[in-house]
């Protein structure tokens, strides 16, 4: 078993930036693909940006991309999402998530552990 837990988000001004942290527990995330994905109330959980497991390979959603970037320690067995020019309609809770796809997924459904979540708010 993986335990994940997130932290980080908040509330922050619009074009402002944050940056998520996901520690892991249980496992190594160096052997899973990461991922993280967001929850707005009342949408679908969707998928904002993936890494292999050595870090190499990233894979963003388009309206992501140019903003976050995803990197992760391995050696701290920690994930990150860093979160630039934010905007209100990114407000969501943010989770990251593990699988056993190398290369990392964008589809939920290939992820095996995920964390609790972090709400992220950004103000206009």
């Amino acid at each position: 078993q993986m335990q994940l837990e997130e932290s980080g988000g908040g509330l922050v001004q619009a074009g402002g930036s944050l940056r998520l942290s996901c520690v892991a527990s249980g496992r190594a995330i160096s052997a899973y693909g990461m991922g993280w994905f967001r929850q707005a109330p009342g949408k679908e959980r969707e998928f904002v940006a993936a890494s292999s497991g050595n870090g190499i390979v990233t894979k963003y959603a388009d309206s992501m991309k140019g903003r976050f970037t995803i990197s992760r320690d391995n050696a701290k067995n920690t994930l990150f999402l860093q979160m630039n020019n934010l905007k209100p309609e990114d407000t969501a809770v943010y989770y990251c998530a593990a699988c056993g796809v190398y290369s990392g997924s964008t589809y939920s459904y290939e992820y095996d552990y995920w964390g609790q979540g972090t709400q992220v708010t950004v103000s206009s």
